[in-house]
C-alpha cells in the first residue's frame, strides 16, 4: 500500500472518530427511566366542606427530568383513616393508605376539572374522624409518577349554613347573606358559588379569598340567563383546619328588564 493511500485511511479515519465524538456531545446526559415519568402534583389540599371532604391539587407538566409532559392519563389518590395505632410522628408514612379513586382525564367523572387544577370530593367520611390523602399521576404507558406528600382533615361537627336571598336588578344581582355564629372554631367569611340554571354546581366558589362582608355584587352576567347561587360559611376549626358549612338555600335570580 502508498504512503499517500496509508495517510489517506489515517485522515478517514480520523474524520470519523471525530464526528462520533461530536454526536455523542450532542445527545445531552443520559436519562434513567425513573426521570422520564410524570412528576408529583402540587398545590394539594383536603378541607371539610359539609360532612364532605374537597380535594383540590394542580396537574404536573413536566416530567421527573423536567421536560414537558405530553403523555399525563391520570391520577390515583389515595387515603387512609387515621386511628391511634399509627405513629404520630411519621405523617409520610404510607404503608396503611388504600386506592380511594382512579381518575382518567379522558373520562367522565364527577371530579371537576379548571385548567390544570382539580377538585373531587370525598362523600365517604365519618364525623369525629380524621382522613389522609395523596396523589400519584400516571401516563399512557401506565408508568408511574411521584407521590406527592400527604395531606390530613379532620372532619368534626359543620357549622351551621348561612341563609341567603337574592336581589336581581337590571346590571347586576345583589346577594345578601346571614350565618349563624358557628359552634365550635372561629368565623373566616364567606364563600360563594354561581352556575347557570341546568348546569351542575361548581366546587370552587367565585371568590379568591373567603368573603367577609355579608352582601356581594355579581356583574357581567348575561341577559335572560338565570343562575343560581349557594353560599357557605367558612369556619377556621380549633384543630388548624379550615372547615366550609353546608350549602345554604339555593337561590336564582336573572337581570331585570330595563323600565
Amino acid at each position: 500500500m502508498g504512503i499517500e493511500v496509508r495517510v489517506g485511511m489515517r485522515f478517514l479515519l480520523l474524520f470519523i472518530l471525530f464526528s462520533l465524538l461530536s454526536g455523542c456531545g450532542k445527545k445531552g446526559p443520559l436519562l434513567y427511566p425513573d426521570m422520564l415519568v410524570p412528576a408529583a402534583v402540587t398545590a394539594l389540599t383536603a378541607n371539610q366542606s359539609g360532612a364532605s371532604v374537597k380535594i383540590a391539587f394542580e396537574l404536573p407538566d413536566k416530567d421527573m427530568a423536567g421536560r414537558s409532559l405530553r403523555d399525563l392519563a391520570g391520577v390515583s389518590v389515595f387515603k387512609r383513616v387515621e386511628s391511634s395505632l399509627q405513629q404520630p410522628d411519621c405523617p409520610a408514612c404510607t404503608d396503611d393508605f388504600r386506592l380511594f379513586r382512579k381518575l382518567y382525564l379522558d373520562l367522565p367523572d364527577a371530579t371537576q376539572i379548571y385548567g390544570n387544577k382539580v377538585v373531587l370530593l370525598d362523600s365517604e367520611t365519618r364525623r369525629n374522624t380524621a382522613y389522609s390523602y395523596y396523589v400519584v399521576p400516571f401516563a399512557r404507558d401506565n408508568s408511574v409518577g411521584a407521590s406527592s406528600a400527604p395531606v390530613r382533615v379532620r372532619v368534626t361537627l359543620q357549622p351551621f349554613p348561612p341563609v341567603l336571598q337574592v336581589l336581581p336588578a337590571p346590571t347586576e344581582i345583589k346577594l345578601e347573606f346571614v350565618a349563624i355564629p358557628p359552634e365550635e372554631g372561629s368565623f373566616v367569611g364567606y364563600n360563594l358559588y354561581r352556575t347557570a340554571k341546568n348546569e351542575p354546581m361548581p366546587y370552587l366558589p367565585l371568590n379568591k379569598e373567603p368573603l367577609t362582608g355579608t352582601t356581594y355584587t355579581d356583574s357581567g352576567l348575561e341577559r335572560k340567563t338565570v343562575y343560581r347561587y349557594v353560599v357557605r360559611t367558612v369556619v377556621r376549626m380549633p384543630w388548624g383546619g379550615v372547615a366550609e358549612s353546608g350549602a345554604s338555600n339555593e337561590a336564582e335570580g336573572a337581570l331585570k328588564e330595563e323600565e
